[in-house]
């Protein structure tokens, strides 16, 4: 018998699109459980006393989807994985209390509410507002994010110097396939260390960037400028950086702080 007739025959059309019909079955079925929790997580809150607490957790979110993307895998590609998990995660999170996002898009709103949607899902009611400082107005209040441009016509992040209730926890979009750090998500949520971190740093020293950046490395501190308005700097330092870290003081600028941290990117 030949090679040609004994080799396996790939499965018709029909029973590929049987297959697919069955899979989603499944995954609606799993989808549902595993948004219905969301009401069982919402109720251990109140009934633990913590029911009016926002329950965004940057942290958590980026474990899970770093676990997922580092999981084995045939086709499934970081893009997919992240699309699908930030809307599961966005809708359990509207499920358990407020959640809500104010998007300042500077000259690209359209493109900032994309980057918005992409990382939040579908479910928060989000707003699109005139000025930065109507967006971090609203990320004051309970379960408010505030989405905001990075312009050079606007130094909003530097306010954040005076807010330290407010952090940045995200930049956007969180993964290099698509494209460059364009956006900045702020929020009243603690950051915490997830062990791939990206620092935001601002300062109003005078010069170039690069004198900065070499200040800075000639004390292990690795940076990148993200933006420069009015007359202030926004960098992004490789690693988890605390506000009183000495090397920081040390840097150039009078008047400089950490506003925040957000995970790195999840496909490099």
């Amino acid at each position: 018998m030949s090679e040609a007739k004994t080799a396996a025959q790939p499965p018709s059309l029909e029973a590929v699109r049987q297959r697919i019909d069955a899979l989603d079955t499944e995954l609606l079925r799993l989808v549902d459980e595993r948004a219905s929790l969301a009401r069982v997580v919402a109720d251990a809150k109140r009934a633990a006393g913590d029911g009016d607490k926002f329950g965004l957790r940057p942290a958590r979110e980026a474990a899970i989807l770093r676990r997922l993307i580092r999981s084995d895998r045939q086709a499934a590609s970081p893009s997919l994985i992240v699309r699908i998990w930030r809307e599961l995660i966005g809708d359990s999170l509207a499920g358990q209390g407020p959640f809500h996002i104010s998007v300042w898009g500077g000259k690209d709103p359209g493109r900032t509410v994309e980057l918005a949607r992409s990382r939040f899902g579908a479910a928060p009611p989000l707003a699109q507002v005139a000025r930065p400082e109507d967006a971090v107005a609203a990320a004051r209040t309970l379960g408010g994010v505030a989405v905001c441009a990075l312009a050079n016509d606007s130094a909003w992040w530097g306010r954040l110097l005076a807010e330290p209730k407010l952090k940045v926890f995200a930049t956007l979009p969180c993964l290099a396939a698509w494209g460059p750090v364009s956006a900045l998500a702020v929020a009243a949520v603690d950051v915490e260390p997830t062990g791939d971190d990206i620092t935001l740093w601002v300062t109003d020293a005078a010069g170039p960037a690069a004198a900065v950046e070499e200040a800075l490395s000639k004390d292990g501190v690795a940076a990148e400028l993200l933006v420069e308005a009015g007359g202030l700097k926004l960098f992004g330092l490789a690693g988890f950086y605390q506000a009183d870290d000495a090397r920081l003081a040390r840097a150039p600028g009078r008047l400089s702080g950490v506003i925040g941290a957000a995970p790195g990117l999840l496909d490099v």
